[in-house]
């Protein structure tokens, strides 16, 4: 059977790939410029630490595919601690840092990327899917994700949760989530 190779065949290969400046060009007859080497000096950190990913040859991608998305999930945690230092410093509060900033740095290069993509093929297929991948991606795990973990975490709160959930959400200032019982009725409250 005929397949594609796509990816990386061992752990050597990536790590060669993340040193090497020239890894990343399509064309090979192309002479590296400074704005070049820059670049690769600033983006080597990230090409070393996504390079421990496995390779795509082991499990047929599978064990890549998985790891990648627990890298991704790393990268983002860091990004968001990064964007609330950001917003506390210039004094913002987080939903606002997120909204522009963090919003802004993950939705322009996608828009380049289809953008290129577009330009560069006969049809925008690849536009499409980039687009489309992307913004599925951010709603339904930036959104849905974090609610789904919140709703099941509420559904059947520890003792400690409960006085947690008291102290932020008193009585007075959340009355309609509270029943007229003697056990209050513990909810998802986003305020």
């Amino acid at each position: 059977m005929w397949r594609l190779q796509i990816g990386t065949s061992t752990w050597i290969q990536q790590f060669r790939e993340a040193f090497d400046p020239a890894a990343d060009l399509e064309d090979e007859d192309h002479d590296l410029t400074t704005s070049d080497y820059v670049m690769h000096a600033i983006c080597l950190p990230w090409k070393l630490f996504y390079a421990i990913i496995p390779p795509t040859d082991y499990l047929g991608g599978k064990v890549c595919f998985f790891f990648a998305l627990g890298f991704i999930g790393i990268t983002t945690v860091f990004i968001g601690d990064l964007a609330a230092i950001f917003g506390c410093i210039i004094t913002l509060k987080e939903p606002v840092v997120a909204i522009t900033f963090v919003a802004l740095g993950t939705s322009l290069p996608d828009t380049f990327a289809s953008m290129a993509a577009a330009q560069a093929d006969d049809n925008a297929d690849a536009s499409i899917v980039n687009v489309t991948g992307s913004n599925s991606v951010n709603v339904f795990l930036g959104l849905g994700l974090p609610w789904l973990i919140a709703s099941l975490y509420w559904n059947n709160p520890s003792e400690t949760a409960m006085e947690d959930w008291k102290v932020n959400y008193p009585y007075n200032k959340f009355k309609n989530v509270w029943d007229d019982a003697e056990t209050p009725s513990y909810k998802f409250v986003v305020s």
